[in-house]
């Protein structure tokens, strides 16, 4: 067990790093994260307390059995041309070589080797595409390597393949040995410099930094081992062996069983960081996008105000050509060349009716339903363009994240997009224009004549602003003929001229005040039904962007924390090792 091995100050560390580690596993948990990220610093930590692990990869048929075959001394892998490795295979420390179990990935083999005591190897599936579930094995078990053997064929040196698992095995800042196997298919010393050089800066450029570089024959190498002889296959090998045991020795195997779990938790709180920028990012624009229809609600309400006043003018302008009118009408009408025809009430209530009202009636209803329809269209371009806001943001899903796009943000993002989205074309799908319209004239008329007829609703606007009208205006022939009665002088009939007019200029503005109010009060609530419609469609979406982002903030303060800490170990392990 480590902790048999450690000195007081790497204890120190190691519970530390249990804490840290922890804390970061309580994380994970609680932000969702991947399943495959959990797994691999729960293994992590768990192999803290397990000997030193040796993992070797490369390509089925570069020779990654005969090479740990010829490390330990004998052959206890298979070997073969064909992918003869379909499972991670674990070498640890027997009194004689036997296969004693399997997980379900794993074979665990025991053989009578020395350093199988301290150090564990394993053998693992090829790495290129002939079997795609063996691949993803190896990926996985790379996290749990303190050390990686990256094992290359001298007749296919660090292929396509090869680089892409290198780039893998780099993201998880794993320490990397290469060995170019099979050098003695090389014909001369030059072709094998020219491999190793071609390995080296290969790797260099993956790795940001040279690594050691071995080229061997594994197979003549434990042939020249099992026959006791001196070769130079057995030469190059043993300076390879040399190597890792002053390399490995026991300081830096501690060194680097320590740093590995920091470097997986390490590079999980990175990824798990980045992937909350990119959800930080969308977030950002879906608060941009919330904040956009309220603003574009507030604009709509002030370019309809302003549309709306001057729609109102056309409505004014029929009531002013009606005041007109009924002022000219009393000055033809109270004189004294008619005094008889003021006597007559039914006909001069008729041409009041003919020369005055007209088809005023007509007008108001045709200026107010062109207001209705203008208020009913324009209110249904506000949903479509809050529609499309929604539909936009809607369409910006995973694509737009790092890494793991069927976390629980993207997934609940998306159904309430598509649930917020649904509604909004709803209500766009249910819009009945001519009901919308109907309902809202039905209103104005109501409030327009409602004091004029007890049945107004039966009526249509026209008839009710014909029958407040002529209630307003019926006093108006009593004038008249009040005036026929009392004509007993010249002076008699310009005083009741001036009544009239006065009387008629009141009973237009009051008439003015009524209508304008009733359309501009029926205006004040469409409005604000409209904007409640928008903002109770939109308030699920909003509140979820504000949560997330709440709920990323803190997130993101504890990662930076536990990212700060694990850094803080990286560089007190290092320490450690060099005191």
């Amino acid at each position: 067990m480590l902790a048999r091995v450690l000195t007081s100050d790497y204890q120190a560390l190691l519970a530390e790093e249990r804490d840290c580690l922890t804390r970061l596993q309580r994380a994970l948990a609680r932000l969702d994260c991947g399943a495959a990220d959990q797994d691999a610093l729960a293994q992590s930590i768990r192999r803290l307390d397990e000997l030193f692990l040796i993992v070797v990869v490369g390509e089925f048929n570069s020779g990654k059995s005969s090479f740990i075959n010829a490390l330990v001394g004998r052959k206890v892998l298979d070997e073969g041309a064909t992918p003869t490795t379909r499972r991670v295979q674990l070498l640890t420390y027997g009194p004689e070589l036997a296969h004693v179990a399997s997980e379900a990935t794993v074979d665990i083999v025991q053989a009578p080797v020395e350093a199988l005591r301290e150090i564990h190897i394993v053998d693992t599936p090829g790495t290129n595409a002939i079997f795609r579930e063996h691949e993803a094995i190896t990926t996985d078990f790379v996290p749990r390597a303190d050390f990686v053997l990256f094992v290359t064929s001298a007749d296919r040196p660090f292929t396509e393949t090869e680089r892409a698992f290198m780039e893998a095995i780099r993201e998880w800042g794993k320490k990397i040995l290469i060995v170019i196997n099979k050098a003695d298919i090389l014909e001369t010393p030059e072709d094998l410099a020219s491999v190793e050089q071609f390995v080296r800066r290969g790797a260099a450029s993956l790795l940001g930094a040279e690594p050691e570089v071995f080229a061997v024959s594994a197979r003549a190498a434990l042939r020249a081992k099992t026959a006791g002889e001196l070769s130079p296959a057995a030469a190059s090998f043993h300076t390879l062996e040399q190597y890792l045991a002053t390399a490995l020795d026991q300081q830096e195997r501690l060194r680097l069983k320590l740093l590995n779990p920091l470097g997986v938790g390490f590079r999980i709180v990175e990824r798990v960081l980045a992937e909350q920028a990119g959800e930080r990012r969308l977030l950002d624009e879906d608060l941009q996008a919330v904040d956009d229809i309220e603003r574009q609600q507030a604009t709509y309400r002030d370019d309809m105000s302003r549309e709306f006043r001057h729609r109102l003018s056309s409505v004014d302008n029929v009531l002013h050509a009606f005041e007109r009118r009924g002022v000219s009408f009393f000055d033809d009408t109270l004189r004294v060349g008619r005094v008889l025809d003021l006597l007559n009430k039914s006909r001069l209530k008729g041409e009041f009716t003919r020369d005055v009202i007209q088809d005023m009636p007509r007008q108001i209803e045709h200026e107010v339903h062109d207001i209705i329809d203008w208020m009913v269209a324009s209110d249904l371009r506000q949903w479509r363009g809050v529609m499309g806001r929604i539909e936009a943001r809607r369409l910006a899903r995973s694509d737009r994240l790092v890494g793991n796009v069927d976390s629980r943000f993207e997934y609940d993002r998306a159904r309430l997009l598509e649930t917020v989205g649904r509604a909004a074309e709803r209500t766009i799908q249910e819009y009945d224009h001519m009901r919308e319209a109907d309902a809202m004239a039905e209103s104005v008329q109501t409030a327009v004549a409602g004091a004029a007829l007890a049945e107004v609703g039966a009526i249509g606007l026209g008839a009710a602003v014909t029958a407040l009208a002529t209630t307003t205006f019926a006093d108006v022939t009593g004038i008249l003929a009040a005036s026929a009665l009392a004509v007993v002088g010249l002076f008699v009939i310009p005083v009741r001229r001036r009544q009239a007019k006065a009387a008629m200029r009141e009973r237009v503005e009051a008439m003015r005040r009524q209508l304008m109010g009733s359309l501009t009060g029926q205006f004040e609530r469409e409005i604000e039904r409209s904007a409640a419609r928008v903002r109770d469609a939109v308030a699920p979406y909003s509140r979820f962007v504000r949560t997330e982002q709440e709920r990323l903030a803190a997130a993101n303060a504890e990662l930076t924390a536990i990212r700060g800490r694990l850094a803080g170990l990286q560089q007190r392990v290092g320490t450690a090792a060099s005191s």
